[in-house]
């Protein structure tokens, strides 16, 4: 599945960053985060996802 995500600049270069410091293409390495988040046992799954819902509940009022 492709997927398109919008990140702030800040977001974009820390992203940047860290793949370089791995030496990863950037879309490999925010694969790889996703991978890791839905791995996990759906207790903490849920629990990280409200945490992201609940940080990013602004953005995603404006963006609605």
């Amino acid at each position: 599945m492709k997927l398109a995500i919008e990140l702030t600049p800040e977001q974009r270069l820390q992203l940047e960053d860290a793949a370089k410091r791995l030496s990863v293409p950037v879309e490999s390495l925010a694969a790889a985060a996703i991978r890791d988040l839905v791995a996990l046992p759906s207790s903490e799954f849920e629990q990280a996802a409200s945490k992201l819902l609940e940080k990013n509940q602004e953005l995603y009022e404006r963006l609605s």
